[in-house]
């Protein structure tokens, strides 16, 4: 579905992403997992031509990247939803089709089902974004990203401006999500225990590189290194103390 091939990124002078190369099959959940500056969202700018790779190719269903025409498959949930703050809910909703020539009627359709699969009330679609919580915005942030039925779901921290209840409760039903829609979703987050939650597969990113990728139980059982050993552990001890 998405390759990475030596894909080299850089910015100021800086290599921030080194002669990377990953593969995403279709219908998994990738989480790209990372300290802060490790090169995670900027792989994701780059997939989606935010930012231009210095070195490499990213191939899509097989063919090299060289154009826009890769967006009209993308759903991207940026920090903190990104929702315009002066449109209503569902003028939001509405403005990710807004180039593809849908009927009024088929939008409210779609708006419809996936306020159904977000489950929140229709009253909600007349409100401004400052009139939601967190919790709502971000479930907006991710119907939106799916409104056009995307075959890619990209979500760039999506949870980390969120209380810890509402992140939970959020993170319980992306799950969900995934596995009940099937699409292909990239999924970056700074967080262990998330990455292991919502991840088929998680590469753990370091200064632009791959350390490690694989399921949960490889990086607790059989980290690659040392310093994936090290961010496993204090993960874990910092995990439990905050409980």
């Amino acid at each position: 579905m998405i390759e990475f091939r030596n894909i080299t990124v850089s910015l100021g002078g800086k290599d921030v992403i080194s002669n990377l190369s990953l593969s995403i099959p279709k219908g998994e959940t990738h989480v790209l997992l990372g300290a802060s500056g490790s090169g995670k969202s900027t792989l994701l700018r780059t997939l989606v031509g935010l930012v231009k790779a210095s070195a490499g190719d990213i191939l899509f269903n097989g063919r090299r990247l060289i154009s826009s025409e890769f967006l009209k498959d993308v759903g991207y949930v940026i920090q903190e939803g990104g929702l315009f703050p002066h449109l209503q809910v569902g003028e939001n909703l509405e403005l990710a089709v807004a180039n593809e020539n849908w009927t009024k009627e088929k939008a409210k359709n779609r708006i419809e089902e996936l306020m159904d699969l977000t489950a929140l009330d229709s009253s909600l679609l007349k409100r401004y974004p400052a009139q939601l919580s967190g919790g709502q915005r971000q479930r907006i942030a991710v119907a939106r990203a799916l409104m056009a039925n995307p075959q890619v779901l990209l979500m760039d921290e999506p949870l980390g401006a969120l209380d810890p209840i509402t992140r939970y409760d959020l993170q319980k039903e992306l799950q969900a999500w995934f596995r009940n829609l099937k699409k292909t979703v990239i999924f970056v987050t700074h967080d262990l225990a998330e990455a292991f939650f919502v991840g088929d597969q998680i590469t753990l990113m370091r200064e632009g590189m791959v350390s490690q990728s694989g399921m949960a139980k490889d990086f607790l059982e059989s980290p690659a290194d040392e310093y994936v050993a090290k961010f496993v552990s204090s993960q874990r001890i910092l995990g439990r103390e905050k409980q």
